[in-house]
């Protein structure tokens, strides 16, 4: 009875209406919830988590649309977050508004991403993922070392006291209060994280269903067969690595306005993996599987630093193992489990579902 009356609702015309409503208030009251119910922590959580769906996304056009490994997509992330610092600090003595530098860092990193993009076009597979790998460390090197002979990026010690962001007079690192609501400044910053989001959501899904979008998945698909076809394959690649790039950088410049210190140590190897790890777990190619897999792998960290601390000391009486080993030993279990039981992840797309079951009956015959 239950599925009969869902299976009516699904159809009925203002299904959809209810369903985006619903949706909608539920987004619009969540930081006042975490805020009251859990603290401050868990909204700045959750800024940082939407932050990560930024990167998946903008990592999801690179491997999930085009089929490119990138393991160094961490050095687009860093580009965005060192040209807003740069440009809204006293690094320079510099104060840009947010509006001017985000579109800025996004070119700058869509830049890097061809620069990245261009001497790679002929690599595939483990040598593509070497030398992307090797991208992303150079850049973090690069920015520890230009302290000297001049210092541009402060070296070690990083940028601090960047501005935050302001908006017609709205400083986003202050509280305020409307109409009896208290809005902090990571309750503000979600707001825009979630406006912004949305927006980079509605970008991915008029790409994926574009003709960029079916070359891209052609190309994924035979990269030999879509030449043949007449596909632009190499032009067709570095837009995929500069659109894929400047969400990265878009990412990295909000990072520094939320942080207000960026420091070379925030842009390691484990913070690529851990994008990439999001895209495949979710399921590659699939919007809204890259998303679940952002959400989980951001949330579970956080999680666990809560509960496992207080459930050893409540068993043993003191804390055996740190909450960062449980967390990579779940992690890595959970990534086995989901490869072995869900290859094509939690929420694959529809293309990888028939190819993967296209792949079992081959294998079955």
């Amino acid at each position: 009875m239950v599925d009969e009356w869902l299976s009516r609702w699904k159809k009925h015309p203002a299904a959809l209406a209810v369903g985006f409503a619903l949706i909608t208030i539920a987004l619009a009251a969540l930081p006042f919830v975490l805020a009251q119910q859990f603290g401050t922590t868990w909204v700045r959580i959750t800024n940082f988590a939407i932050l990560y769906i930024f990167l998946a996304l903008g990592l999801n056009i690179v491997v999930g649309f085009a089929g490119l490994l990138d393991l160094g997509y961490v050095a687009f992330y860093a580009v965005g977050a060192y040209v807003y610092a740069l440009l809204a600090s006293p690094q320079f003595d510099i104060h840009w508004p947010f509006w001017a530098i985000l579109p800025l860092g996004a070119a700058v990193a869509a830049i890097f991403g061809i620069l990245l993009g261009a001497p790679t076009l002929k690599l595939r597979g483990d040598y593509l993922a070497i030398v992307t790998l090797g991208f992303g460390e150079i850049v973090r090197i690069f920015l520890n070392n230009l302290d000297h002979p001049v210092n541009i990026t402060n070296g070690p010690r990083g940028i601090a006291r960047i501005d935050p962001v302001r908006i017609d007079g709205v400083d986003f690192g202050r509280s305020d209060t409307v109409l009896g609501l208290v809005f902090t400044g990571p309750v503000k910053y979600y707001y825009l994280l979630l406006a912004m989001v949305m927006l980079v959501i509605f970008i991915n899904v008029r790409l994926q269903n574009s003709r960029i979008g079916r070359a891209w998945e052609a190309i994924r698909e035979d990269e030999i067969a879509a030449r043949a076809m007449g596909i632009n394959t190499r032009d067709l690649k570095l837009l995929a690595f500069a659109m894929g790039a400047s969400f990265g950088g878009i990412a990295g410049g909000m990072f520094s306005a939320i942080q207000t210190f960026v420091s070379p140590e925030s842009f390691v190897l484990v913070e690529s993996i851990m994008v990439l790890a999001m895209v495949v777990l979710g399921g590659m190619g699939n919007i809204w599987g890259v998303i679940l897999g952002a959400l989980l792998l951001s949330f579970m960290p956080e999680i666990l630093r809560f509960t496992v601390q207080p459930v050893q000391e409540q068993l043993f009486g003191r804390m055996l193992v740190e909450p960062e080993v449980i967390r990579m030993l779940i992690f890595g279990f959970a990534l086995v489990l989901v490869m072995l039981l869900r290859p094509g992840g939690l929420w694959p797309s529809a293309v990888r579902r028939r190819e993967l079951a296209a792949r079992a009956g081959e294998s079955g015959q």
